[in-house]
């Protein structure tokens, strides 16, 4: 055994040795190719910038050693800066550049091939441009920004203007580099200032960030002249992972995820602006390529090794065949023993088999028993919760019920036969729907299957508040309603789309019908409970107040039921939908209320939830699915009060 662990560890130990190797030298040699095409490519990319920046830098020259530019800035006439608008759109318009023009000595710009645009650089003020600065110490001026009129960024050329040995004003020729160095998604270019700041990239989430920390003097400056246009500087995460040869060739992780790629960077100095220019060429081929090459160097090694195993075996196995006709012959005679021993075993074991089988059955029919009693301890229950529910839904439209038939008996002393009549048709409602609740109850316990009724939510929102109006009488009370684009997040108001204001409504005046998917019963009741848990919870409160808002878009309508009392305490908000859960006392609910408002929104398809307002208070959001045009249109045929 020991033999063989040593040889099965040799095997391992040379198998890593050679991938280990292999990996090794494939890399290296991909390194090596993808080095030479990298700096190939930034070499030609680096001079061809040059040689355009170059070319460009010779074209501002011969436009401010024109003599009609002189002569607009030194005289500043409408004719001559007339002329040298002409002339610079004509120049401009020959050298393929974005904008040619003159700055007077003051930094006024005088003249532009782009005079006769919205977007004309005439009359606008750029002293404090660097390269306006550099011309009239009579240098050249080389800068890249982001235009103060247009907002397009470019790189900007600048000369200065003489006239009679002094200097007049400054000519500049702005060219747009956008076009370099294109889109390459598989090898990114970038160029940066010589302060670090990337302007050009073919990533353009990579531009404006910078390659190093920016010094705080340098970030002022860029600020100062509005370099880049007031767009924040941050860092791009370029990561060092390994140094090459030179130092200008490295291996970099761009990204500050664990994840983000590996690239080649190579950087070249374009000539004349001074600017770095760097391409990152993808080492995840190189990767791929070492990696296959060691699986198939690693597999070859496997396979010998497996071939050497198999010969080996078959040696092994000719010598066992040998021995096996020897041992056959032994063990045919000791099997006549065994099978005598055999059955024996098998006879006490079925004995043993039907002892269990017995035992099985009587445990079957204790669990019968068991089970039956625990269907009529489940009836029961079910009983319970019913007549729980009974109990706590009827009693609201009781009081109501109190209510109404007192002020109708001081209705009818005082003779106002019509407002009694008005109370009686309430009555009558009330103990109609006392009926329909308790064939409504058996939702709650049976989980009915929703339906496709559609009811006025305006509608059921009076009556609930009608029943109620005592108790709405004590607390300052707001019905608000408005449109949105869309329907808010409950969880946040902040997220609405386009919105218009909360406009009050009067509940006693008919409202606008809101037609949801719903049974007119089934949302007063959920809305009964609502307002009335929130009566209840503002009694003890000095000043009450309570706003219902509805909140009105295309394919549902929310409806949000605020107090401002003492909130949902963080142990009760997870549990409080659960049938029986209350924190009032014994005698002032049990507990149903919510739970089933819930059943009733899931059921129609909508949701109720709860949360505290960061004011202080609760607030318990009822969302329903509106109605279509088709059943809007069944609704008003069907409801005689919709078309009265």
């Amino acid at each position: 055994m020991t033999r063989r662990l040593i040889v099965v560890l040799a095997l391992a130990a040379t198998l890593l040795a050679v991938c280990v190797a292999t990996w090794r030298i494939a890399w290296l040699r991909g390194i090596d190719v993808l080095q030479q095409q990298a700096a190939a490519r930034a070499e030609r990319t680096a001079n061809a910038l040059g040689d355009t920046l170059e070319r460009y830098e010779s074209l501002s020259y011969l436009v401010a050693s024109h003599p009609l530019v002189a002569e607009a800035l030194d005289t500043g006439s409408p004719d001559a800066l007339a002329r040298a608008d002409r002339y610079l759109a004509d120049a401009n318009a020959h050298a393929h550049a974005d904008v040619s023009y003159i700055i007077r000595a003051d930094g006024r710009c005088m003249a532009a091939s782009n005079w006769d645009r919205p977007d004309s650089f005439v009359g606008s003020q750029y002293r404090f441009r660097p390269y306006f600065i550099d011309a009239m110490q009579t240098q050249v001026g080389r800068f890249f920004g982001i235009g103060t009129v247009s907002g397009v960024p470019g790189y900007y050329i600048s000369q200065p203007v003489r006239r009679d040995g002094r200097i007049v004003g400054v000519a500049v020729l702005k060219l747009n580099l956008e076009w370099f160095p294109g889109a390459d998604a598989n090898e990114p270019v970038l160029v940066a200032d010589k302060h670090g700041v990337i302007f050009l990239s073919s990533v353009p989430a990579w531009k404006y960030r910078a390659v190093r920390d920016l010094p705080s003097d340098i970030a002022e400056s860029i600020e100062k002249t509005r370099q880049y246009a007031g767009v924040p500087i941050a860092k791009l995460p370029i990561t060092p992972v390994r140094a090459l040869d030179t130092p200008d060739l490295r291996i970099v992780r761009v990204g500050a995820r664990a994840a983000s790629p590996y690239y080649l960077l190579i950087e070249r100095t374009v000539r004349t602006p001074g600017w770095q220019l760097m391409t990152l060429a993808p080492v995840e081929s190189v990767v791929d390529d070492a990696r296959n090459t060691t699986a198939a160097v690693g597999f070859g090694f496997i396979s010998l090794c497996l071939l050497a195993f198999y010969w080996r075996m078959r040696r092994a196995r000719a010598r066992e065949r040998e021995a096996g006709r020897a041992a056959l012959q032994r063990a045919y005679a000791e099997l006549n023993q065994r099978v005598e021993a055999r059955t024996a075993d098998l006879s006490a074991a079925n004995a043993q088999l039907l002892t269990e089988v017995a035992e099985r059955t009587r445990a079957e029919n204790e669990l019968r028993a068991a089970h039956a009693e625990l269907l009529q301890t489940s009836k029961l229950a079910a009983l319970g919760q019913m007549a729980a529910g009974i109990t706590h839904e009827l009693n609201q439209p009781l009081a109501a019920l109190r209510t109404f038939s007192d002020n109708t008996r001081v209705l009818i002393e005082r003779g106002e036969l019509p407002a009694a009549r008005e109370n009686l048709e309430a009555i009558g409602s009330l103990t109609e729907r006392m009926g329909k609740i308790t064939n409504q109850l058996k939702l709650f316990v049976g989980r009915a299957q929703p339906t496709n009724a559609c009811c006025d939510l305006a509608r059921a929102l009076r009556n609930a508040c009608g029943v109620l109006q005592d108790r709405l009488r004590r607390v300052s009370f707001e019905v608000r309603m408005r449109e949105v684009s869309r329907l808010p997040d409950p969880q946040s108001r902040d997220s609405l789309g386009a919105t218009s204001a909360y406009a009050s409504i009067d509940l006693r005046a008919d409202s606008p019908p809101l037609i949801v998917h719903c049974d007119s019963l089934r949302l007063e009741q959920a809305l009964i409970n609502l307002i009335g848990n929130a009566l209840d919870v503002l009694e003890p409160v000095t000043e009450p107040r309570l706003s219902i808002d509805v909140d009105v878009s295309e394919e549902a309508l929310s409806v949000t039921v605020r107090d401002n009392g003492p909130g949902i305490s963080a142990e009760a908000l997870p549990r409080l939908f659960e049938p029986f859960f209350t924190t009032k006392a014994a005698s002032k609910g049990l507990g149903l209320g919510l739970a089933i408002a819930s059943s009733i929104a899931r059921d129609c398809g909508g949701a109720l939830i709860a949360r505290n307002e960061p004011g202080g208070g609760a607030a318990f959001v009822l969302t329903l699915r509106r109605a279509t045009t088709a059943s809007q249109s069944a609704w008003q045929q069907s409801d005689p009060a919709s078309t009265s």
